[in-house]
């Protein structure tokens, strides 16, 4: 299928640049997407960060230099991007267990781990609750802020910090306030408070992140960012009832669902990776959706 060939592709970029330069928007090209939905679809789908793959990866290669050459050490740490015998032998330490000299003892017990490779599992698994919909062109408005893929830049490092501060210092509640009366369109089950992501083209390997409100004539958007939302077609997918105590299992769950046994197989695409987590209560539960804009691969 053509989502497989394309994951597959990224990781043959992979594969063939672990001696030497990743780029990530190259790996996210090779796979027809954004860096951050790259990341997102690949830690998802195998339950480790694209760049511990990595990290894997190279230090299994190392392990068979060092076993099978008489290279110096500090040429093999190079080669798989370690600056100083130092980082290279603290980082085989933590993952083999040993460091580099004494894996180059006959005997030495070390680790590997393969190349991936994507493919179809037929896991009959329980239902997706999900839904196609068709929706016109809307505004919404809140507080933007713009991460870094590997989330090393910035203040706040993750949307998840981002909701923690604006929960702490008061700006969800504020937004919740000026977001006046719901859209006609839109449920009265719904919390005022949503969360939007890839929504515009920023700077290389970043990606934008909005708590959001839909805009209706009554609400108050000074001193916020207004984004308009384009007509699409959307995948929307439904949690059953939970407590918050439930609230990151939940969604985790439903993310790894889509991007492991939904997206591959249904015939669509994501575009540009946009999505919106949309928050709900009823009947003293909470619910969640997943908005995905999609469309039909031909």
């Amino acid at each position: 299928m053509d989502w497989l060939a394309r994951m597959n592709r990224a990781l043959d970029y992979i594969e063939m640049n672990l001696c030497g330069e990743i780029e990530l928007s190259e790996v996210a090209k090779q796979a027809c997407c954004s860096s951050y939905q790259f990341q997102r679809m690949f830690s998802f789908i195998t339950n480790v960060s694209l760049s511990e793959y990595i990290r894997r990866r190279r230090l299994t290669l190392a392990a068979i230099d060092l076993q099978n050459s008489d290279e110096k050490v500090i040429d093999i740490a190079m080669r798989y991007g370690y600056e100083s015998p130092v980082s290279f032998a603290r980082a085989f330490q933590l993952l083999h267990g040993v460091n580099p000299a004494i894996a180059r003892q006959e005997g030495t017990a070390l680790k590997a781990y393969p190349r991936l490779s994507f493919l179809i599992s037929i896991k009959g698994a329980e239902a997706m609750n999900y839904r196609i919909e068709t929706k016109e062109s809307f505004e919404v408005f809140g507080m933007e802020r713009v991460f870094h893929t590997n989330g090393s830049d910035g203040e706040l490092k993750t949307p998840a910090e981002f909701w923690q501060q604006s929960h702490a210092n008061g700006e969800v509640e504020r937004l919740a306030g000026n977001a006046g009366d719901l859209p006609g369109n839109v449920s009265v089950d719904l919390h005022k408070v949503h969360a939007l992501c890839s929504y515009r083209k920023t700077e290389k390997d970043t990606f934008p992140y909005m708590l959001c409100a839909f805009k209706s004539e009554s609400s108050k958007t000074h001193g916020y960012t207004t984004i308009t939302i384009p007509a699409y077609t959307w995948a929307v997918f439904s949690s059953d009832p939970f407590t918050w105590d439930q609230f990151n299992e939940t969604i985790d769950t439903m993310y790894q669902r889509f991007f492991s046994e939904w997206l591959p197989t249904a015939g669509y695409e994501q575009i540009d990776g946009m999505e919106f987590e949309i928050y709900g209560a009823k009947d003293n539960l909470n619910y969640l959706e997943l908005w995905f804009a999609v469309r039909r691969i031909n």
